[in-house]
């Protein structure tokens, strides 16, 4: 199972960090996401065969956070 790191330079608080790991955590496919909201960073798991990750940085963006 993949594992990466997306980068949301405006995630900033825990509302932040529960909007970014809802959008990405309702995707089938997706075993575990856990954002950062000190670093900016989200570490994600997920099923290549379910899901693809432009699939997942879409649902981020969607939320209204833009990643890199």
């Amino acid at each position: 199972m993949p594992q990466v790191t997306l980068t949301a330079p405006k995630m900033s608080c825990g509302h932040c960090k529960m909007a970014v790991e809802n959008s990405a955590g309702a995707l089938a496919g997706v075993d575990s996401v856990t954002a950062d909201p000190v670093s900016k960073n989200i570490d994600i798991a997920y099923d290549e065969s379910q899901v693809s990750l432009e699939d997942i940085k879409q649902a981020i963006e969607q939320a209204g956070y833009p990643v890199e």
